[in-house]
């Protein structure tokens, strides 16, 4: 019995090459360039480009993954170098941009130890990777809509770098008489630095939930006082960018535990 002939019209199915989309990961690079640059030039001690670094690796960062949404190509393969180049940025640049800063000098005091400004940097940095994994499970398991459980490391990453930048920077500003003199050396903010990058540290590993802020449609139509509001805020970041950030994402910090406070405050008692 002879084999059943195939139609001559049916034309072999084409595979489907392997390979990487250009643009998302064209910018995903760039958050890994940014977090480099920000290494590079705080061993060079020129911490205000530092903190320039790693702005504009949140930048980066923040488009990458809505233009893969908004061309449909969304890969695993993006998935995980984001997380990469989000742990060198956000993880082990911050750390650094500080270290170098600030924490350096707590060799200094050796009744403290002699190390405890790098234990400091590396729980920072130990935290982020253990958020960013964290992350990367629950998106698996619940989606990307959801809020964030604990502060997102870009979000902890602005905590500590823009209160670097804040320290470094001496334009004169309308704020700067909030500090009565600028710049400030990394010896006048140790006592300071140290226990908010360990607060940051161990507030990326928490259960508290931050909003995510995915539900906000940026390309739909706005009403007039969300956009003046939008507006008001690029024009006070204009003004003073480097404490303007740093206020913003402190208060972002600290959304989360006074959000849980009245959360437990409105609960009924047992």
């Amino acid at each position: 019995m002879s084999a059943p002939e195939v139609p001559s019209d049916a034309a072999p199915k084409k595979l489907r090459r392997k390979g990487i989309y250009l643009l998302p990961n064209l910018f995903t690079t760039g958050t890994l360039f940014g977090g480099f640059y920000a290494i590079v030039m705080a061993m060079g001690g020129r911490f205000e480009l530092a903190c320039v670094g790693i702005l504009i690796a949140m930048i980066a960062d923040g488009l990458d993954g809505r233009i893969a949404r908004m061309t449909n190509t969304s890969t695993d393969f993006g998935k995980e170098y984001d997380s990469l180049c989000d742990m060198v940025a956000f993880g082990v640049a911050p750390a650094i941009v500080m270290y170098a800063f600030t924490l350096q000098y707590l060799a200094d005091y050796r009744w403290l130890g002699g190390k405890l400004g790098w234990m400091i940097a590396f729980t920072y940095c130990a935290c982020a990777a253990l958020r960013l994994a964290r992350f990367n499970v629950l998106a698996a398991i619940a989606g990307s809509n959801k809020d964030f459980y604990g502060v997102p490391s870009p979000a902890a990453a602005a905590v500590v770098t823009f209160f670097v930048w804040s320290c470094v920077d001496d334009s004169h500003s309308l704020f700067s008489w909030i500090s009565g003199r600028v710049p400030f050396e990394g010896r006048d903010v140790l006592f300071v630095a140290a226990p908010l990058m360990l607060a940051t540290a161990l507030s990326m590993v928490s259960s508290i939930r931050y909003n995510s802020f995915k539900k906000l449609n940026v390309a739909g139509r706005m009403r007039f006082l969300p956009f003046a509001a939008v507006v008001g805020v690029l024009a006070l970041v204009a003004i003073d960018p480097p404490r303007v950030l740093f206020l913003g994402f402190f208060a972002y910090a600290l959304s989360g535990p006074v959000a849980l406070l009245l959360r437990r405050r409105k609960k009924p008692a047992a």
